[in-house]
């Protein structure tokens, strides 16, 4: 761990000071929001992956199997086309309503769910995969309806991206994912028990169904702050979550989820480095990020079904 760290701090000052010519006033104070975003999103997608596998005690889901990204791509199609271009929309107006409908609709959806069966989070599953895929043929529908010119607009969005990241909206995703943080820290022990599954938990005195439901809605407001702030990323979260489980030896999740935010500051910092000083921005980090991820999904799949 303290070597993980060591790593990551390496490459949080690499970044800050590696190319720095001139002016460090304005180069430190450029890129320390570009920091301040990277670090918001790694924490996100590494607290909110870890915490969906332990309730779905599945290693290879992430919570974009709940259509998170699908509904991400509607969202932003409906408001291109609507108000005719993205000049339009006032970027904060735009963060907020993103967070706040992407987590109403995971609200609904939980709540409706757990009305026909609470004990099921399979079925919770299977809906929100059902529900991906009408949001995507919606948003492929309203795509076909948006001016050409705005589509390359609508293109550049669905992609995360951290070169054109609006720091404004930092203080708003920070209060957000802290009151969600707040909500896991007080669970935090609960999640070593729900690991053992439902009816250990049960009977080790956890009130599974509202720690299960509790979660989901925080989850949902992470990958949605984390989404609006800069974009889809699909397998960023099993990537870094499985690293975390193969280096930290250890059920305890405050182990497990500070290793994978470690993880996932490493490779989000560094491989913005690489990319600025060795690729000169030739490439997009989330592409490179979900091609590692893919091939780790892909490799997780095969292994399971070759036992």
């Amino acid at each position: 761990m303290a070597l993980l760290a060591g790593m990551a701090l390496l490459a949080i000052v690499g970044f800050m000071v590696i190319g720095v010519h001139g002016n460090w006033d304005f180069a430190l104070q450029f890129r320390s929001g570009k920091l301040a975003v990277m670090l918001v999103v790694a924490y996100c997608v590494a607290l909110s992956s870890v915490l969906f596998q332990t309730i779905t005690h599945n290693r290879i889901l992430t919570p974009t199997v709940m259509g998170f990204d699908s509904l991400f791509m509607l969202i932003q199609a409906i408001a291109i086309y609507a108000f005719y271009g993205a000049g339009g929309l006032n970027p904060t107006l735009t963060f907020i309503a993103n967070v706040v409908i992407m987590t109403g609709c995971a609200c609904l959806l939980f709540r409706w769910v757990s009305a026909r069966d609470a004990r099921s989070i399979h079925l919770l599953l299977l809906v929100g995969i059902v529900c991906s895929m009408l949001f995507r043929s919606l948003a492929s529908f309203v795509i076909r309806l948006i001016d050409p010119n705005e589509f390359l607009v609508l293109q550049d969005r669905l992609f995360a991206n951290f070169n054109t990241i609006d720091v404004a909206l930092l203080p708003i995703a920070v209060a957000v994912i802290a009151a969600a943080s707040m909500l896991f820290w007080r669970m935090r022990r609960d999640y070593d028990v729900m690991a053992l599954g439902r009816d250990a938990a049960i009977n080790l005195g956890v009130n599974y169904t509202r720690t299960l439901t509790l979660t989901l809605i925080g989850i949902s407001i992470l990958v949605s702050a984390s989404t609006a702030l800069v974009g889809p990323i699909a397998f960023f979260g099993l990537l870094v979550s499985n690293m975390a489980y193969q280096t930290i030896r250890t059920h305890q999740h405050t182990h497990i989820v500070l290793a994978a935010v470690l993880y996932a500051v490493l490779f989000l910092v560094g491989g913005q480095i690489v990319l600025e000083h060795l690729l000169s921005l030739n490439a997009t980090i989330s592409v490179i990020v979900e091609f590692l991820g893919g091939l780790l999904f892909l490799f997780l799949v095969l292994r399971r079904g070759a036992r």
